[in-house]
């Protein structure tokens, strides 16, 4: 496989690391891999808060920022659904939930996957992980009217961060 681009991270979580892009954007994934929606949608949208990737722009196409809802401080309100849906980066690391290179967890991996940063073991983790969570949308389906968006909200927000659609 023939190197695209080699991206040099350096933000308040990691210095010093590097990977290469060797497939083309937003193409190449896993056939068991099927988002949602693409980074540059989910933060248009309103994830975690809009603090997930707000000190790390550098190193994301300036495109997915024009119209993100970032801040240097959490603020549930930037959240599509505007209700709190995130733990602190400290249960992820007390759960196990990191891997590898990517210290902000699965959405920080997804970016650089989406990128074309492929690490054949980290992403048959974090796609199982994936496709694990979804879970929550049979317990959407399940318990919830069609069509009721306010039922289940905080499933709803945790399914858009991981790139399922909440409206199912």
């Amino acid at each position: 496989m023939a190197l695209l681009q080699r991206i040099f991270v350096s933000d308040k979580m990691q210095t010093d690391y590097s990977y290469e892009l060797t497939a083309q954007t937003g193409e190449g994934f896993a056939p068991d891999f099927r988002p949602h929606y693409t980074p540059e949608e989910m933060l248009k949208l309103g994830v975690f808060e809009g603090k997930y990737l707000s000190d790390c722009t550098n190193e994301f196409p300036d495109s997915w920022f024009s119209d993100a809802k970032i801040s240097d401080q959490p603020d549930v309100s930037l959240n599509y659904f505007a209700i709190k849906s995130r733990q602190p980066l400290d249960v992820w690391r007390e759960k196990g939930w990191i891997y590898g290179p990517d210290p902000r967890g699965w959405f920080q991996w997804y970016c650089r996957y989406y990128l074309g940063r492929r690490l054949t073991e980290i992403d048959r983790i974090q796609i199982g992980r994936w496709k694990a969570f979804a879970r929550h949308a049979g317990q959407v389906r399940a318990n919830c009217y069609p069509g009721d968006v306010f039922c289940r909200p905080r499933q709803r927000q945790a399914l858009l961060q991981w790139s399922y659609d909440p409206y199912i």
